[in-house]
């Protein structure tokens, strides 16, 4: 854990260094997920069931690649009854969430005459990663799958590692509207969902989080296909005055170390007696964390405490651009406003992050690793297109005409002037 003070002369260099760490995927990996991305392209579904074999241990047929209806009712079933509750609370606030960010459809004549607007339409098909093991979590499947559905995406195909399906997970895909589910992971899912492979179609864009490989395999297609972002190790930031109580902050920071030992957490505070007590209350609660193995050292390697007056905080957090951050403070609207680049802020003692990353209704995919300055979280917008409208009837066709004929000769492509003026004449 690293300890800064606005007042020292050093400051802005220390603190810009430690904001600025990056961390490139390794060279070994790109070069794995070029040669696996190469084969899936040339190979269709042969190159899956292969590397199924040699990466994940399972034997797998093209007929088994599919996750069946009755495997899926079957496991969502099996999830405990208060869990299926908590999620259909969880993805109803989602839906209606994404659903008011959809923007209407306009038309309108200019001051030229033209017939001018814009329609809206959802993507055909996407594909949502869902990583398996430790790190799958049905809230992520809510987060991905709910807002597509919404925007009206009439495809949406679930890819997960192949091994067992946690019934969390399936009764997620149950209730967003995943439509199809197939047993594989790595940067051949995200191949096969950009390319194609046997009986998995191509999509339009790819969502979800997932390990080196998947992010650079999802670097690789892009353009190909759609991305949702790269993202990078979670990050909090938490604005906090020595009002609050230490247990609450602690537990705050916590709740995102624990995801990798990768993550970063960052406390800033005016008062040192309370990032004192903060830090002690952390320790205390890393032995009772089920996950306090990660969270320690993800405490230890890339956790700070910031010590600086709370006015300064907007501009600190403008330069860490976190995915994160809570003002834990009295009037917290007289800091956040002052904020431009954070992934999703949290006002107020009683609204920890932990709230967005379930049943607020906000998305929990965040931009990370300083992308908020110019990013922004999951939406109802990665999953739908607009499409402009140009209509001229002669009048406004007689004022366009002449300066489109100008502008196409001066550019040197003399049939684009053509095909006005010859409409001209």
């Amino acid at each position: 854990m690293r300890r800064f003070r606005y007042t020292d002369a050093d400051f802005s260099t220390a603190f810009t260094a430690f904001v600025e760490e990056r961390r490139d995927t390794p060279e070994e990996v790109d070069a794995i997920v070029r040669d696996v991305l190469a084969a899936v392209r040339v190979e269709g579904v042969a190159a899956l069931l292969r590397f199924s074999r040699e990466f994940d241990r399972v034997e797998l047929t093209e007929a088994t690649l599919r996750v069946s209806a009755e495997e899926i009712a079957a496991g969502a079933a099996a999830c405990p009854a208060e869990v299926r509750d908590a999620l259909k609370f969880a993805a109803e606030r989602i839906r209606r969430y994404h659903e008011r960010q959809r923007p209407a459809d306009q038309q309108f004549i200019d001051e030229d005459g033209v017939s001018l607007g814009w329609r809206w339409g959802p993507l055909d098909a996407v594909g949502v990663y869902v990583p398996g093991g430790r790190a799958a979590y049905p809230s992520t499947v809510l987060m991905n799958v709910v807002p597509a559905a919404a925007a009206g995406v009439g495809r949406i195909a679930m890819v997960t590692p192949p091994g067992k399906l946690e019934p969390a997970v399936l009764a997620a895909a149950q209730i967003a509207g995943v439509t199809e589910i197939w047993r594989v992971g790595g940067a051949q899912a995200v191949a096969a969902l950009a390319y194609g492979a046997g009986p998995i179609l191509p999509v339009d864009k790819i969502v979800g989080p997932g390990n080196a490989f998947v992010t650079a395999a999802k670097r690789r297609v892009y353009g190909v296909v759609g991305i949702d972002a790269l993202a990078g190790p979670s990050e909090i930031v938490v604005v906090a005055d020595g009002k609050n109580d230490p247990k609450w902050i602690a537990a705050d920071l916590l709740s995102q170390a624990e995801h990798d030992p990768a993550a970063q957490s960052i406390l800033i505070t005016d008062d040192e007696d309370f990032a004192a007590q903060v830090e002690v209350e952390i320790q205390i609660q890393l032995q009772s964390l089920s996950t306090g193995e990660a969270a320690a050292q993800s405490w230890r390697d890339h956790g700070a405490v910031v010590i600086a007056p709370l006015d300064r905080s907007p501009e600190l957090v403008d330069q860490i651009a976190p995915e994160h951050v809570e003002f834990a403070v009295d009037h917290p609207e007289t800091l956040s406003d002052r904020v431009r680049h954070a992934g999703a802020m949290f006002l107020g003692r009683l609204t920890p992050e932990a709230i967005g990353d379930y049943v607020a209704g906000s998305n929990h995919v965040l931009p990370t690793s300083r992308a908020a300055r110019f990013s922004s979280g999951l939406s109802l917008y990665d999953f739908i297109k607009r499409t402009s409208i140009v209509q001229c009837d002669a009048a406004a066709f007689a004022r366009l005409g002449p300066p489109t004929v100008i502008l196409a000769q001066a550019e040197g492509l003399p049939a684009h002037a053509r095909s006005s003026a010859i409409r001209l004449s």
